[in-house]
């Protein structure tokens, strides 16, 4: 991208920053933006529902727009069992099930229709989460692809336990379907494709795989910054006096975004995008982020999986979190690959390959 804009550049809970080494930083976190090359190998995760098999249609369209080779992927789920050596599988029952579940993957490839994107499939066995991880690293996947639910259906929680897990353990990006929009399998032009930004080198680090997307989606791109309400600690203020210093830093806060804002869709549109700016106010990030994608009428979101606070110790940010769990739109999750390497404590002692239901010949970690 362009050089830094001058001004105020960063967020806090608080207040917009002006850091004094802003060039510097900026020129150092730059290093780390994502382009449309950086995902190359793309992973849909299928588990036989309807709903699993709803993803395809995004995963698809996503893969086109990045130019990158498409695999769809069932895990063949073995009996649950506490034996640490079970006895092998019957050959008939597995023989049906393994059958079916390549069915599915057939019908799943055949809803896609004649296509220019590298398709292949892959049939695996094991614990769902623990082997669709192991596949992604060791065929080092960039984005992966799954439904907030799957075979079990819709229940009260936002993501079932399989999504939390991948989430929470598979390397690099994902795009979260959500099961109502999953259910729907169809193919759909994303339309509108909403940015949030909190003015961090690393949330803007997404603009150009959102940008290249939009374009091949013929895409608006909306850039969204909530302003944060200040946090006034009022011990020892008087009501009058903690009142007028959150006035004054919620409009410092307002300018400066609108300013960071305006620069960026003006530096996005000279590329012939088109791009609008908009900055929220009144009420706290997550519950307002999550009115703005349905008031917007948004078809993806793209979002950096952490923004200013930048902690990398957990698979997301609060505000990343949160809105996976209201999702309501496919949401793409940027962050690097190998940030979250696999657990080998994880791996269940039962793995079998599906093809061999005498557990022969194991995948390679």
């Amino acid at each position: 991208m362009s050089a830094p804009p001058q001004g105020p550049v960063g967020t806090s809970s608080h207040s917009l920053l002006d850091p004094s080494d802003s060039n510097e930083s900026l020129e150092r976190d730059n290093t780390r933006s994502l382009h449309a090359a950086s995902i190359r190998e793309v992973l849909a995760c299928l588990d036989g529902s309807e709903l699993g098999s709803g993803l395809v249609p995004h995963a698809h369209q996503i893969t086109q727009a990045l130019g990158a080779h498409l695999t769809l992927i069932h895990v063949l789920e073995a009996e649950p069992t506490t034996v640490p050596d079970p006895a092998p599988a019957d050959p008939l029952d597995w023989g049906i099930r393994r059958r079916e579940a390549r069915e599915h993957l057939s019908k799943a490839l055949a809803r896609l229709g004649v296509t220019d994107v590298a398709i292949r499939s892959e049939l695996i066995q094991g614990r769902p989460a623990e082997q669709i991880c192991r596949w992604a690293e060791s065929h080092d996947v960039d984005l992966t692809v799954l439904c907030s639910h799957g075979v079990h259906g819709l229940t009260e929680w936002g993501l079932a336990s399989t999504a939390r897990k991948l989430i929470e353990r598979i390397p690099g990006s994902f795009l979260l379907v959500p099961a109502d929009v999953a259910s729907r399998a169809e193919t759909k032009r994303y339309r509108r494709i909403l940015v949030p930004l909190d003015a961090s080198p690393r949330a803007e680090s997404v603009l150009p795989i959102a940008m290249r997307i939009a374009e091949h989606q013929d895409a608006e791109l909306i850039l969204v910054h909530v302003v944060p309400t200040p946090e006034v600690v009022r011990a020892g203020l008087l009501d009058a006096e903690a009142s007028e210093l959150e006035r004054r830093v919620l409009e410092h806060n307002r300018r400066a975004a609108t300013v960071y804002l305006d620069r960026l869709r003006s530096r996005i549109s000279q590329s012939g995008a088109r791009v609008r700016a908009l900055v929220v106010e009144e009420g706290g990030v997550r519950a307002r982020l999550d009115h703005v994608i349905r008031e917007q009428e948004a078809d993806l979101v793209v979002m950096s999986a952490h923004g200013r606070a930048g902690r990398t110790d957990s698979a997301c940010g609060c505000v990343t979190e949160f809105a996976l769990s209201h999702a309501s739109v496919p949401i793409l999750v940027l962050r690097d690959r190998k940030r979250r390497p696999i657990r080998q404590g994880a791996v269940p002692r039962n793995r079998r390959h599906a093809d061999r239901p005498d557990g022969a010949e194991p995948e390679a970690f």
